[in-house]
């Protein structure tokens, strides 16, 4: 299945030039072309050609000093302007027409200030048109490609936040991207960073597909405010999860405060929480909370790839420490591991009969008097065949004691492949923390934390099992300009067309077509339902009859609806009432919706039906098209599948006739992509294995401009 032609630059010469000029280049003190300039020449290994432009000064710092970018006799592969944002637009102009492919905006005063920020944004997009070079920015604190030892950028953090490693990171805001990288503390490494901001042209989405092919990132991270472009973000994420590269994301803007933040932050689009969340899962995005969960988070999946099958021993010198981080493993739905024979035989000869060695781990304060206890303990534990992952919490720093581990633990490390998870949970560090960071260790701060780093480990692990590579979402279609809505008889007619279950129905424009109707559909009794294109509640108005009889009271029925449909919409034109067989047995209600999000295109919402949906909210959701694998996963998600499969004994209900209808919806939304913007199913009635399901109602709105016929 493919989805929208996406293409993406490539980033290679931004990320490390072979020729950069500066614009506004200056020798004064705290400024941003003095810093830029100090972070380029003195604390970047980058060998390169630089050009300095300042139209005030004809050398700066021994160096010559052009008036103008149209001044210099070569073009650049990056210029990086540091210049007022009145000059931005000007020198953006000289740059694209003097041949330069990327330019590094700092400035700010743009689209985070409103509509007349926006404007110039749209200006600085038709110079990428007119021009070919692309944007970085604007309002963004510069471009840092450790691994390569080069510092576009004016943060004086940067001469000190040079740790090189595997991990790239991709943000719009400035402050918690630099707040990963200073990770580096804990031994965590960071290769590459870019820090787009405003994204007039370049965006998160080009970073996360540059980094997917980038041989020196293995883990991507990114801090987002809003996606811009769902598709472009989609693809780029998939070309990830292809190249087997996780991406751990940080998604801001969840609440109404957050929402309003990052808005007047970097003008982002938020979108809606719960969209974003179900888009990430699917594309294998990594979705955390906090800053030092997307560091606990990315610093596990550098130390392994994830199989999601991981069991977990405890390793610890305190006994209530290793029961707390037990309890914690459990709390979080993971399994600890069974040690087999040999392992316990092993840790028994070592120590002594009071401690504990049937996972956790207790080595006591025998380490106390047997020194090498620490290191061959440790290493029959990440030895054991049925362990996959080994947690060390470490409660206090002990002197001796925690430098002895945190050696030990860099040495077995080093002999084994099972990962060791340290946990400094003390505030004072030493000498104990600092050999496990010197040994690629990477130690958490919290045991709650890092049984959420391991169970997204882990997840991450199930989700790439059952990753179909070949699969791409729709994406997102042009929004419709004015929309309308069928009635319910047209949009079953075409869910019927489409394969989907209806009831046996009738149209009755009069109380004795009611009656006729009723005597057509020769059934026990009858839902009759008033008709209206634009009434989405009918009951509300009294536009519903249940348990309709006999000719007589269907009649009867026909008549009560129309005068209190009437009533309650007096502009409302009849266009009859619905007669319909009402169905027979038990059943259970579920609800099958599919929006264009505006974003990311067409969505699949799944849940128990009626108001129950708006009351629990046990929903999941899938972006469009649906497998029959993804069906069947978006149902055992809800807790009601629990009641599908039958509660407590009771007879299951046609799980199998479920995932064929909702890929039948989704299909037939697929089909008509540029032309429905929402399709709803509610009730869809389950019935008991083997009898199917039957949609009881539908609403189908559509893009009113669209001349196709269905």
């Amino acid at each position: 299945m493919s989805g929208p032609d996406i293409r993406f630059a490539d980033l290679s010469r931004l990320v490390l030039p072979q020729s950069i000029v500066l614009v506004g280049a200056s020798e004064k003190p705290g400024s941003i072309g003095q810093r830029t300039l100090e972070n380029l020449m003195v604390h970047s290994g980058w060998q390169g050609r630089l050009s300095l432009v300042n139209p005030a000064r004809q050398s700066i710092a021994g160096r010559p000093c052009a008036p103008s970018v149209r001044d210099l006799d070569q073009p650049h592969d990056v210029a990086i302007l540091a210049v007022r944002a009145e000059l931005v637009l000007d020198t953006l102009r000289q740059c694209g027409e003097c041949g330069t492919r990327y330019a590094i905006v700092f400035s700010s005063g743009f689209g985070e200030t409103g509509d007349a920020g926006r404007a110039l944004e749209a200006e600085m997009r038709k110079i990428v048109a007119d021009t070919g070079m692309r944007i970085y920015g604007p309002n963004s604190p510069g471009l840092t490609n450790v691994n390569g030892r080069l510092g576009m950028s004016f943060s004086p953090a940067f001469r000190t936040d040079q740790r090189p490693g595997p991990i790239g990171v991709a943000s719009q805001g400035g402050g918690l991207g630099r707040s990963f990288i200073q990770a580096m503390d804990r031994g965590v490494g960071t290769g590459l960073w870019f820090s787009g901001g405003n994204e007039a042209d370049l965006e998160v989405s080009d970073y996360i597909h540059y980094m997917a092919d980038a041989p020196d990132i293995e883990v991507i991270v990114s801090v987002l405010e809003g996606v811009r472009d769902g598709p472009r973000f989609m693809a780029a994420a998939l070309h990830a999860a292809r190249r087997g590269k996780p991406i751990v994301a940080l998604k801001v803007g969840k609440s109404d405060y957050g929402i309003k933040a990052t808005q007047s932050h970097t003008a982002a689009i938020s979108g809606s929480a719960e969209i974003n969340s179900a888009v990430f899962k699917e594309v294998g995005v990594i979705e955390v909370d906090d800053v030092d969960q997307l560091i606990d988070t990315a610093s596990m999946l550098v130390r392994g790839k994830p199989t999601g099958r991981e069991r977990i021993a405890v390793y610890c010198f305190s006994g209530g420490t290793a029961a707390l981080a037990s309890d914690q493993i459990g709390l979080g739905g993971l399994v600890m591991s069974e040690f087999t024979p040999q392992t316990l035989q092993t840790l028994r000869t070592m120590l002594p009969d009071y401690a504990a060695i049937d996972n956790p781990v207790d080595v006591t304060a025998e380490v106390l008097v047997d020194p090498t206890l620490t290191y061959s303990a440790l290493k029959a534990t990440a030895e054991d065949p049925n362990t996959d992952l080994v947690v060390v919490p470490i409660p206090v720093e002990y002197g001796q004691t925690t430098t002895l581990l945190g050696e030990s633990m860099a040495r077995v490390q080093r002999e084994v492949k099972t990962p060791i998870v340290p946990i400094w949970m003390s505030d004072r560090t030493g000498e104990g923390h600092r050999h496990m960071i010197e040994g690629g260790l990477m130690p958490m701060r919290s045991v709650r934390n890092a049984v959420k780093a391991m169970r997204r480990y882990i997840d991450y692990g199930n989700w790439r099992a059952a990753f179909d590579a070949a699969w791409n979402p729709l994406g997102r279609s042009r929004p419709a300009a004015a929309t309308a809505t069928l009635s319910e008889v047209d949009a079953k007619a075409l869910l019927g067309r489409a394969g989907l279950p209806v009831p046996r129905g009738e149209v009755a424009r009069t109380p004795d077509e009611a009656a006729r109707a009723f005597e057509v559909l020769r059934c026990d009794g009858v839902v009759m339902k008033v008709i209206s294109s634009t009434i989405t509640h009918k009951t509300d108005v009294g536009g519903v009859q249940l348990g309709v009889r006999s000719p007589d009271a269907a009649r009867a029925a026909h008549t009560r609806i129309c005068e209190q449909v009437a009533q309650a919409h007096p502009e409302h034109a009849n266009q009859g009432v619905l007669v319909e067989a009402m169905l027979p047995g038990r059943f259970v209600e579920v609800v099958v919706g599919i929006h264009r999000d505006p974003v990311f295109g067409h969505v699949c919402t799944f849940g128990l039906g009626g108001v129950s949906i708006e009351l629990f909210k046990d929903v999941s959701r899938r972006l469009l098209p649906l497998t029959p694998q993804a069906a069947r996963a978006m149902i055992a998600e809800t807790r009601c599948s629990q009641l599908l499969n039958g509660y407590r004994g009771q007879e299951p209900y046609d799980v199998d006739a479920l995932v064929e209808a909702l890929v039948k919806m989704s299909d037939f939304v697929a089909g008509h992509a540029d032309r429905i913007e929402e399709l709803e199913i509610n009730p869809l009635a389950v019935r008991p294995r083997g009898q199917g399901v039957m949609a009881l109602d539908a609403v189908l709105s559509f893009d009113a401009t669209e001349k196709k016929t269905w």
